[in-house]
């Protein structure tokens, strides 16, 4: 059986693949830092994106996007500082997407919420 982290990599992946359909360029995946973790960086266009990808096998518990709070936004946030700075991006037009998988096999689904989150955590809609 796989574990959570197998599971999230897993997810991680499809949802790579996902974007990349839907005209994203994928630059990075994984950056950690002490303070955070971005799952993917990508590129819409001139847009920079930082995407959290968060999934569930079902929505009994409630949608994945859900468990993205302000200190997960925060811990992303970080990391994709962190990240911009390194690779000369501060600059760039930035945001910050959720990906939520759901299901598994042939009943998955994807949904993508473009700026999910601000760069202070809260909610950017």
């Amino acid at each position: 059986m796989a574990t959570t982290r197998e599971k999230g990599r897993d997810a991680e992946r499809l949802a790579e693949t996902w974007l990349a359909r839907r005209g994203y360029v994928v630059l990075d995946r994984n950056h950690a830092t002490r303070g955070g973790e971005v799952d993917l960086v990508c590129r819409d266009g001139r847009v920079l994106c930082f995407v959290e990808v968060r999934s569930r096998a079902d929505q009994g518990h409630g949608a994945p996007e859900e468990t993205v709070d302000r200190r997960k936004a925060l811990r992303v946030v970080a990391a994709a500082t962190d990240w911009a700075r390194r690779h000369g991006a501060l600059d760039d037009d930035i945001r910050f997407d959720v990906v939520a998988v759901t299901g598994s096999g042939e009943g998955q689904g994807f949904e993508l919420f473009q700026g999910a989150f601000d760069s202070s955590g809260g909610s950017a809609g």
